[in-house]
Parts: C-alpha cells; structure tokens; sequence
C-alpha cells in the first residue's frame, strides 16, 4: 500500500506542472486561435463582398449607423483635442519663444495620428459595440440560423454591409475630426491667447504635407476595416445568451481598441522613413 501511495505521490508534481504550464501558455493560444477565426471572417467577407444580391439598403442603414450617427461624439472629441494640443503646445513653445509654430505642429499631430486613432477608437465605442450587441442578440434568438435556412448568407448579409461601412466612415470621420480639431485649435490660439492668425496658417502650409493626410488617412481606413471586423466577429460568434452578448460586446471594444494601436505601429513603421 505505501508503494502504491508512494507511486501516487509521485504522480502529482508532473500533473500539477502540467496545469501550470496550460495556464501559462492559454492566453497566447486564445490569442491564436482569435487570430485564425478573425482571419477566415475576413476570407469569408471578401468572397461575399463582390457577389449578388448586393444589399444596398442594408449597406446604406449601415453608413447612416456608423457615419452621421458618430458625427457628434466625433466633432466634440475632436474639437477638446485640438483646444487641449493648442494650451500644450503653446505652453511648451514658450519656453522657446516660438509659440507661433503651434498651428502646424497641432495639425501635423492631428493629421498623423490623433484624428484616426481617437477616430477608430470612438467609432469601436459608439458603432462597434453596437454592432457586437445587434449580432450577438441575433445569434442568442437564432436568427442567424434562420437566415442560413432559408439560403441567405449571414455574412453577406450582416457582415459584409457593416465592414464596408467602417472602412468608407471612418476616413471621413476622421478628417471631420481633423477640421473640428484645428478650429479648435485656433479658438485657443488665436481668439484666446491672441496669437497671430496669419501665423497660425503658414505654419500650418510650412509643415504640413499632402503626405502627412494621407497617412492619416490611410491608418483611418485600415481602422474602419478592424474595428468592424473585430465587432462583427465577437457579436456573429456570441453564445451563452443575455450574458454572452454583453461579454462578446465587451470583447469587442477591447480588442477593437488594442488593435487599432497595435495597426498604428504597423502602419507609421511601414510608412515613416526615420
């Protein structure tokens, strides 16, 4: 008996390292397989986008939903970064005396990097979590199943209209953001701290370039695409009812929002000459 407990006792450290070891290593092959379900989501959209029956009415709802809906809570963020990138700035170039360069350097930072990533991440809030919720409600009733009976695609039908949108919207969104932002930039500039307006706007020509928007533009469109995806995926693959619809909703933003500053590194190391 003391040999068989013995042998017991012995069993135990190798499982207890093996359960570590799972514990260890989950996060990164969650990670993984998250990635392989996002990339045949992807597949499977871009097969369906260029194939009939075109949902047009789907697909402008859509554009409304993401679009103009998101304008305000776009304009309002982006009018509260520029005013705030304007006292910084200007704070900053004091020291120097060369607060007159404020004007460009807001706008280079605007163009560049602030418009399509708080774009992207206001879009992922507001229109993403939407998304993931609406999906997610659809899955828990079964409509999804519903529409695969009666021969309709779900991601044609769901997804696909929902991606486009994102990937149209948030450009515009995000020179939205980029005007808004310079106007709020100079209401503290030029009508608050009485810089010289004229100034503002040649620093604005001298250090700004066709470039620079369009790699905002550029991140921006990438955004749209990820942000929507992402959503679509958590919300199109949600169980375990009311609960799991509010944990894909939140998987959703989450992930929408790590991976918008992850493609952000991405995309100014591809783009930045150093």
């Amino acid at each position: 008996m003391s040999d068989g407990g013995d042998a017991g006792g012995g069993g135990g450290p190798p499982t207890d390292s093996r359960g570590l070891a799972r514990r260890i290593f989950a996060p990164a092959e969650e990670a993984i397989e998250e990635l392989g379900i996002l990339v045949q989501m992807a597949m499977r959209t871009l097969a369906w986008t260029f194939r009939r029956p075109f949902r047009v009415k789907v697909f402008v709802a859509q554009l409304e939903f993401v679009g103009v809906q998101s304008l305000f809570l776009v304009g309002l963020v982006g009018l509260f970064t520029g005013m705030v990138f304007a006292i910084q700035t200007v704070y900053g170039f004091r020291r120097f005396s060369a607060e007159n360069l404020m004007g460009g350097v807001v706008a280079l930072s605007l163009s560049r990097e602030m418009a399509p990533v708080l774009t992207a991440i206001m879009v992922a809030a507001r229109a993403g979590s939407g998304m993931a919720a609406a999906l997610g409600n659809m899955r828990a009733t079964e409509q999804i199943d519903a529409l695969e009976t009666m021969a309709v695609s779900p991601i044609q039908y769901l997804v696909v209209p929902r991606v486009l949108a994102g990937v149209i919207m948030v450009p515009v969104l995000a020179l939205f953001f980029f005007g808004v932002g310079i106007g709020g930039a100079y209401l503290v500039g030029v009508v608050w701290l009485r810089l010289d307006p004229g100034f503002f706007f040649d620093r604005i020509q001298a250090l700004m370039d066709k470039s620079d928007l369009v790699q905002g533009l550029v991140k921006s469109l990438v955004f749209g695409y990820a942000v929507t995806l992402i959503s679509c995926r958590h919300g199109f693959y949600a169980k375990g009812g009311a609960e799991g619809v509010g944990l894909a909703t939140t998987r959703a933003v989450v992930w929408s929002v790590v991976g918008v500053f992850m493609l952000d590194y991405v995309i100014t190391a591809l783009l930045t000459t150093v």
